[in-house]
């Protein structure tokens, strides 16, 4: 599925958008027949609502509201709502708008047209198209819409058919679709280069665990992306209850996000060199699965005691880390659905992040800004490190603090990437509930917000 604007030359049809404020001028300015339809069928320009304009050969073209400003801060992409709502064919937005107030509905309608299909017997029906707001980045906007796309099914698919294989196929394909290089190192052969954590996570699963890693472009200042992928999460042998795998196959959210960035950079071809470090893996359970107070020897060398198998996921990413930092790289981010306690603190809606470097949360803020993709900093607290040092061994994989699960989670793997200019995110990668140009199911976070933050970090 290719998320795509409407030809400019298509014959279309006028969808105005109206702000409730304007609604008075609005229905003074249209003939006697459409304002008396408007007025009976009670539209009074909420954020969304449609009404069809009736004409001599069908649907002359639509109305729309656009709500209150105080209704469009309490909801993204509330244009979106109204593309199920049109007939077929491409429409052409009209109406008083600011840039970022077209360029929102523009990707909004983008987003909009995602299905996922995949196990579906019949086709998804076609979806109305919109014709490019004039001065809209078409090319950003559908580069945008494409990542994005690539997250949510990779997220999406079942961990029957999304393993640590399949991501490694997903990842293959994108490189060979941009030029890139990709290599894999699977099961064993991760003891043999030195990646116990990786292994040792992963060796229960007769799906072996993988370390993934796709480079492109030959110029330009170097970004690092590091993503958890954990296919599956039991919990190892400290199980989930059945509640708590029921959303597991988003374990590998973090790689999915990674993924859809990395195509979102490779499409518009960003003059930068770009790496992504894939930790691939199963958390499940066997007789030579992880045990609780193992202790593990890091790439890094750094021992951890593992206080609770299902905190497994900064495991993989310690040893992703340390194989990212041993080469120079100019920004280093690391995105995984790492903690509950990042949802605690901030619901599913945003992207909580972690970094040491002022200039990038300038950069991010207004890339998030931009891309209509929330995020909100959580600190490197320091005075929280002794909580992550068990005395047994360096690091404590689980402490039983009971506060700030997310910001010691953080620290732990601050303690791996070894770079001034390191930044982590602890993100859902999942909608709990429908909402405009994003379905309930897998949702990247954090993604369009770093696409427009790399200019200013990178020197772009």
């Amino acid at each position: 599925m290719h998320p795509l604007f409407a030809d400019s030359s298509a014959p279309s049809l006028p969808l105005h958008v109206v702000p409730t404020e304007a609604l008075p001028d609005f229905l003074a300015s249209q003939p006697e027949a459409l304002r008396l339809w408007l007025q009976q069928s009670r539209f009074q320009a909420a954020l969304g609502d449609v009404r069809l304009i009736p004409g001599a050969d069908g649907v002359a073209g639509a109305v729309v509201g656009f709500g209150t400003p105080q209704a469009r801060a309490r909801l993204r992409f509330g244009l979106a709502r109204a593309v199920a709502s049109l007939p077929l064919g491409a429409w052409r937005i009209e109406g008083d708008l600011t840039p970022a107030q077209r360029d929102e509905a523009a990707l909004g309608w983008l987003l909009a047209q995602y299905r996922f299909d995949r196990y579906r017997s019949t086709a998804p029906e076609p979806m109305p198209q919109l014709i490019a707001p004039e001065g809209c980045d078409l090319a950003a906007l559908q580069a945008m819409a494409a990542g994005e796309f690539l997250t949510r099914d990779l997220i999406n698919t079942p961990a029957a058919d999304m393993g640590p294989a399949e991501l490694a196929t997903a990842m293959a394909d994108l490189a060979q679709r941009f030029g890139a290089s990709f290599t894999a190192i699977t099961g064993e052969a991760l003891l043999e280069q030195n990646f116990p954590m990786i292994h040792a996570v992963g060796r229960a699963s007769p799906r072996a665990p993988r370390l993934l890693d796709l480079r492109w472009g030959s110029a330009g200042p170097q970004l690092t992306l590091v993503g958890k992928g954990v296919c599956f999460d039991t919990g190892g042998l400290n199980i989930k209850p059945s509640a708590g795998m029921a959303l597991m196959k988003k374990d590998m959210g973090g790689a999915a996000t990674v993924l859809g960035l990395a195509q979102m950079i490779m499409q518009l071809g960003l003059p930068l060199r770009l790496r992504v470090i894939v930790a691939a893996v199963e958390n499940v359970i066997s007789g030579n699965a992880l045990k609780p107070k193992d202790i593990l020897t890091s790439r890094k060398g750094l021992t951890v005691e593992v206080n609770d198998t299902d905190a497994e996921g900064r495991l993989v990413l310690a040893d992703a880390l340390a194989l990212a930092t041993e080469e120079p790289c100019d920004v280093l981010i690391s995105m995984a659905t790492l903690t509950g306690a990042a949802r605690v603190a901030v619901g599913p809606d945003l992207a909580p992040y972690y970094t040491d470097d002022s200039a990038m949360v300038q950069a991010l803020e207004a890339g998030a800004v931009a891309g209509f993709d929330p995020v909100w900093r959580l600190p490197f607290h320091s005075p929280y490190e002794p909580v992550i040092e068990p005395g047994i061994a360096d690091l404590d994989n689980a402490p039983g603090y009971g506060f700030a699960g997310s910001v010691t989670a953080a620290l732990f793997l601050r303690r791996f990437a070894d770079h001034p200019r390191y930044m982590h995110f602890d993100i859902y990668g999942h909608m709990p509930a429908d909402a405009p140009a994003r379905p309930k199911g897998g949702a990247g976070q954090g993604a369009r917000a770093l696409l427009g933050a790399l200019p200013a970090m990178l020197g772009l």
